[in-house]
This record gives structure tokens, sequence and C-alpha cells, in this order.
């Protein structure tokens, strides 16, 4: 790259980063002054260090595989983690370079939401629920899978749309990014 190509990409208005099998191998200024770290303590980093805890790694994981392995870009809005602790809440979008293996060789960006530097706190059950209602589960299935009664289902389900303030799921879905259908 060139002097002014390097300046670009450093300083452009979102985080970037490309990884390689949820690794990082390069990112720019932007990206490494959003998380809180120097731009060396981040590469060759699993991307874990931006997740609170190993379970909500793994579980995003899978999340927006599908349209990337139809070439498709992938947006969600999620929380993620800062150097010293604190949350962020940020617009995460993903192309993949590789759609046979969509996390083989992945660009990445984040961009802070400008109204809300945080976001919803989502407790771990929140999460679990979360997530079996993006694979589209029932409210009955997602009780059996979690060992729960539907009625704690429900009211989880019913907690989630109070602290994102819409007022279905698909509005929640949506809203979180990814689980609408591409434009076409």
């Amino acid at each position: 790259m060139n002097e002014f190509e390097t300046l670009a990409f450093d300083h452009a208005p979102m985080g970037i980063a490309l990884t390689e099998h949820r690794i990082i191998r390069t990112c720019n200024l932007s990206f490494a002054d959003m998380f809180g770290y120097k731009k060396p303590d981040l590469i060759g980093q699993s991307f874990r260090l931006l997740y609170g805890s190993d379970e909500e790694f793994h579980q995003i994981r899978d999340i927006g595989l599908k349209p990337l392995s139809q070439s498709l870009p992938y947006t969600d809005e999620r929380l993620m983690l800062r150097s010293d602790g604190s949350r962020i809440w940020c617009r995460f979008r993903a192309r993949t370079l590789t759609p046979e293996r969509p996390l083989a060789r992945t660009v990445l960006s984040f961009a802070l939401i400008e109204d809300s530097d945080k976001g919803p706190q989502l407790t771990s059950r929140e999460r679990d629920i979360l997530l079996l209602l993006s694979k589209g589960q029932t409210s009955k299935e997602m009780a059996r899978t979690l060992g729960l009664s539907p009625r704690t289902v429900e009211d989880v389900r019913s907690r989630l749309l109070k602290k994102f303030n819409v007022k279905n799921v698909a509005v929640l879905l949506s809203r979180l990014g990814g689980f609408r259908k591409p434009d076409t």
C-alpha cells in the first residue's frame, strides 16, 4: 500500500479487521482505538478477546454463516467487549473472501451506534433465547432445549421485546440484523 492508502485504511471512519479463522491478521487504527487496544496488541489474537464469555463467542459464530456462504454480506448489531471491560454497542458487517469456507478469510467492519454506546445489557438466559429465536425455534422447542418451562421462555421473550423497544420478535430479529432475507 502507498502512503495515502495506508492513511485511508488506518483512519477510516469505522473499525476494519481482516481475519483468518476468527484470528485478527490485520486491523486499522480506528478498530484498535474503538476497542481500547494498540494495533500491534490485536494482531494474531482470537476474536474471543472482544466477547464477554467463551459461550457468547461460540454462539455468535454460526449466526451469519448462511449469507456469507452465498457470497452475501452479513450485518447485525452487537455488544462487544473493550479492553477495560466495558461494552460497546456497534453495527457489525462481514464479507467473506472464501464463501466455500466463510470464516477462513473475512473482512469485518465495526461502527459505533450513534445514539447508544452500550445497548441493552443481556443476561446469559436472554442471549440463549435470542440465539434460539434467530434459529427459528418456537417457545416449546426453546423450553425443551434449555430445560425450562414454555412460560419462562415467554417471559424472557417479553423482556427482550421491552429491552429493545420493539413490538414483536420479527422486528427484534430484524433490528439485530442478518436474520432478514437479503434484498432481491
